[in-house]
């Protein structure tokens, strides 16, 4: 289609922002992977079509519309024009957003990454000197939301006021977000006779595991809710690349629809469970990317150093489980 409308030149912007998006994403569909496994074939392939429809339309084009409407104080049509017409000031005010952005976005990957951290729960250890102590802390239900809280008002602290303001409030509000979804889904699954453990970890069987209904709908809300917080950095950092908005839209949604086969084949597969700390290296990016985010408040992160982290993990982690797969094959 781009080669269609703008010939080579933009064929290969659109080729380079699906890379773009792809080498930012390889975490994300390990991390959807671990929850997708957890519902039925029919929210599966939900999460690929009207999932895929809700991130390239909603997260990468009509999200960023409405960040841009609220931080400036357009109204839709004014910025629907920008968009069409005035895409360089479009992107403008979309960086202008980008602290907001990063607070909420950071603050909801900081919190998935404590959760998983502190989590008494937990029967694998990767790093086990680091994570068996912070497992043990999970017997305090909210550290996890405690110590987000404190880093986030260690984060305000640095800024200046009035920006300080502004990211306080859109990092609340991404904490909240994620303690609202999370606990629907915990909800919604112990309704269904599953326990947090269970339903966090997999302990009850293959056939009590693939949740249905509104349990299945929560972790749906849940990946769609992820899945923004991870094209954040995307969106934004594609207008480094072009302002063609369309360009954008494609090269962004191809990276989508890739990662989203990618997590579909890592349940089929049963990747998660022969690479035991696959999942590990996840959360470790989804860490570092919360981390990035922060730093980007006061400092400009490339996104190939965003990419080649959350990269490094997942490839650290899967060396790791082949390791310990052949030693205990020979064991």
């Amino acid at each position: 289609m781009a080669f269609v409308v703008g010939g080579p030149a933009q064929a290969l912007v659109v080729a380079i922002l699906a890379i773009l998006e792809i080498s930012l994403s390889f975490d994300n569909a390990v991390l959807n992977a671990t929850i997708l496994r957890r519902m039925n074939p029919f929210w599966q392939r939900m999460f690929l079509t009207i999932g895929l429809l809700i991130a390239v339309f909603g997260m990468r084009l009509i999200f960023p519309i409405a960040i841009v409407m609220v931080t400036a104080g357009l109204d839709f049509a004014t910025v629907v024009d920008l968009v069409l017409h005035h895409s360089a000031e479009y992107a403008h005010h979309l960086e202008l957003a980008h602290p907001a952005i990063a607070s909420f976005g950071g603050i909801f990957l900081f919190m998935i990454f404590l959760d998983f951290l502190i989590d008494e729960s937990k029967r694998v250890h990767w790093l086990e000197p680091f994570e068996r102590p912070l497992a043990r802390a999970g017997q305090l239900k909210t550290l996890s939301t405690l110590i987000a809280l404190a880093a986030l008002l260690g984060v305000t602290f640095t800024l200046p006021h009035e920006e300080g303001t502004r990211v306080l409030m859109a990092g609340v509000v991404g904490q909240v977000t994620y303690l609202a979804v999370r606990g629907l889904s915990r909800l919604f699954a112990g309704m269904g006779g599953v326990s947090e453990q269970e339903e966090r970890h997999g302990s009850a069987g293959a056939a009590t595991m693939r949740l249905a209904g509104k349990a299945a709908f929560s972790l749906f809300l849940y990946l769609e809710v992820l899945d923004a917080s991870f094209s954040f950095d995307g969106v934004v950092g594609a207008f480094a690349i072009t302002s063609n908005v369309l360009s954008i839209a494609l090269g962004l949604g191809i990276g989508a629809l890739f990662v989203r086969e990618l997590t579909v084949w890592l349940v089929r597969h049963k990747a998660l469970e022969a690479f035991v700390y696959l999942e590990h290296g996840a959360h470790y990016g989804v860490g570092s990317l919360a981390v990035l985010l922060a730093v980007s408040l006061e400092h400009q992160v490339p996104e190939l150093v965003t990419g080649l982290v959350g990269a490094m993990f997942i490839i650290l982690s899967l060396i790791s489980s082949v390791l310990v797969s052949r030693a205990t094959k020979n064991a």
